[in-house]
């Protein structure tokens, strides 16, 4: 995936420089230096992490962060700008329509192109990292006991810390968090970027959750790039009960709600316990409904047939970029962002609180923390 995404950078570095700037009166050895620029901006992923941590966390400072990621973005943005002028010039040929390749060939359409992608490059970096804004849904459960009609469930995920979403930004989504009251807070996946000694103090602020029936976590893809055992017992320290292929019960007298989580398929890569529903609801009451906590969204339809009610993921980001959801989908069953119904289970997949620095950005499609009101289904 690594070398995937740095040959995409690459490609798209070299496009966009052969297509801005050769065009441009100036002297070789100035179009020379700044498409090395604009291509180095493109893979500056690659190259943080040669030097200053990894490409899952970059330990540059936060300014540095966030000014690289809004070149590399605007290098995407303008790629796609770029082949879509391109395809129109070549269409507007085939068709002979001179005024519009006249139009299209105009000398200051592409600078101007670039401006506008930087512009919105920028502002979708300041959104990602944006404090989220809770989302209140409600969700109704056959079968659920009455005792449990109106239970607050509020999801977290994608939390991203890292040297970008630091511990202060933390703070104020606990802060968030804890104002919805809720009854349960379950985490799913994704909490941090980067080693338990880099990332201690940006964690931190989590132990401060709040919710009468506790904090549950389960792992993301991210959690096995750097120290998953450690995270573990750190997650665990921060007053989290961490399910691993393992579930919990809730209870409201003689009633129960069982609350079950898988690991990551990621963890393949590590000698650890891949993704084992039947592990996880090992033992759990056939009476109590089922709310599976699932990073990925993409085996909603196993999780249906296992008669789970409600499947909780993240992973997605929302697909972060206006039309990039199309390709994300693709790689999660089809499911990217906000409720599905799958089989008579409720699949919700949140756009996640964070973002991963290697590519903070959003652009219509905010981030979010998520109330979840369970109801009684008629």
């Amino acid at each position: 995936m690594v070398a995937v995404l740095s040959t995409i950078g690459l490609l798209m570095g070299l496009y966009v420089a052969w297509r801005l700037f050769w065009p441009l009166r100036m002297p070789i050895w100035m179009k020379v230096v700044l498409s090395l620029l604009l291509v180095g901006v493109a893979v500056q992923l690659r190259i943080v992490a040669m030097f200053w941590g990894t490409m899952a966390s970059p330990e540059i400072p936060k300014l540095a962060i966030a000014t690289l990621a809004t070149g590399s973005t605007a290098v995407l943005l303008l790629a796609l700008l770029m082949l879509a002028l391109d395809v129109s010039l070549l269409a507007s040929r085939l068709l002979r329509w001179p005024r519009a390749v006249a139009a299209l060939r105009t000398r200051s359409l592409r600078p101007a192109a670039g401006m506008l992608a930087l512009l919105v490059s920028g502002y979708g970096v300041s959104q990602g990292m944006a404090v989220p804004k809770p989302r209140q849904i409600e969700v109704s459960i056959a079968g659920l006991p009455a005792a449990f009609d109106g239970y607050r469930v509020l999801q977290l995920t994608d939390i991203h810390a890292s040297r970008l979403l630091t511990g202060d930004w933390v703070r104020r989504v606990v802060d968030q968090s804890n104002a919805l009251t809720p009854d349960l807070i379950v985490i799913t996946g994704d909490l941090i970027d980067g080693s338990v000694e880099a990332r201690r103090d940006d964690a931190r602020p989590l132990v401060d959750l709040r919710a009468p029936d506790g904090v549950v976590a389960i792992t993301g893809n991210h959690e096995y790039y750097a120290q998953y055992q450690a995270w573990m017992q750190a997650f665990r320290a921060l007053h989290m009960q961490v399910l691993e292929n393992s579930h919990m019960q809730v209870r409201r007298g003689d009633a129960a709600l069982t609350i079950a989580g898988v690991t990551d398929p990621v963890a393949a890569r590590y000698g650890l316990p891949l993704p084992d529903m039947d592990a996880a609801l090992a033992g759990a009451d056939p009476s109590a409904p089922v709310i599976l906590l699932d990073h990925r969204p993409r085996n909603a339809r196993e999780a249906a047939a296992r008669g789970v009610k409600l499947q909780l993921s993240g992973h997605t980001h929302g697909g972060q970029i206006i039309g990039m959801d199309q390709l994300v989908k693709r790689a999660n069953g089809g499911y990217v962002s906000g409720r599905y119904e799958v089989d008579g289970m409720t699949l919700y997949v949140s756009n996640g609180a964070g973002l991963w620095a290697g590519f903070p950005a959003r652009i219509g499609v905010p981030s979010e923390i998520t109330l979840i009101t369970l109801r009684r289904a008629p």
